[in-house]
């Protein structure tokens, strides 16, 4: 091992898509009345980037224009640079296999491992879970612009960043793998279900 004095994390990243085409939910009214939702067919999007510790509840988010390997880039430096990942600290990063991730281009920073989910298996990660928590601060509302939907969603994970219990409990699977930092033979990854 390079650094055995290193602590380890294991995260978990995915990309969500948001735009002005309104996510629409169930909402209750009076017995009798419609609801009323402003809806309104456009076709603008954004991209949420979400970082997820499972079994602390943490989070990092990123808003981008969109997916790809400039921006997957872009959020790996971020989320390096705010989880502290370096020669001392080394995270382990679970994603999936979208051709950004696995790119021979990508620029993984210092103290960031990348380890990739089977193909086709989005029931295996974490951070799917993460995504109606972060539709609820813009679902069946209407936006006038992309600049007014970000704001929303911005608020949105703010509150989340501070719901590490209700995070944890949506996100930590029953097979996850032990927590690295607090068992000092871990000596892998095993990310299959049993």
């Amino acid at each position: 091992m390079e650094h055995p004095q290193a602590s380890v994390e294991l995260w978990a990243m995915d990309e969500h898509r948001i735009g002005l085409k309104p996510i629409l939910r169930r909402i209750w009214v009076r017995k009798g009345s419609r609801p009323r939702v402003g809806v309104q067919q456009r076709y603008e999007w954004l991209s949420l980037y979400g970082f997820v510790h499972p079994h602390s509840g943490r989070t990092e988010w990123l808003i981008l224009p969109t997916v790809d390997l400039e921006m997957m880039n872009l959020a790996l430096a971020h989320f390096a640079q705010a989880v502290g990942a370096s020669n001392d600290k080394h995270i382990a990063l679970v994603l999936d296999q979208a051709g950004w991730h696995a790119s021979a281009l990508l620029q993984v920073p210092q103290g960031l491992h990348l380890i990739f989910l089977p193909p086709y298996s989005p029931e295996l990660q974490p951070c799917e879970r993460l995504w109606p928590l972060s539709n609820e601060g813009i679902a069946s509302r209407w936006f006038p612009s992309l600049d007014a939907l970000e704001e929303a969603q911005i608020q949105r994970c703010q509150i989340l960043l501070q719901q590490h219990d209700s995070i944890h409990h949506t996100t930590c699977f029953h097979w996850w793998p032990p927590d690295p930092s607090k068992h000092m033979a871990f000596k892998g990854f095993d990310i299959t279900p049993p």
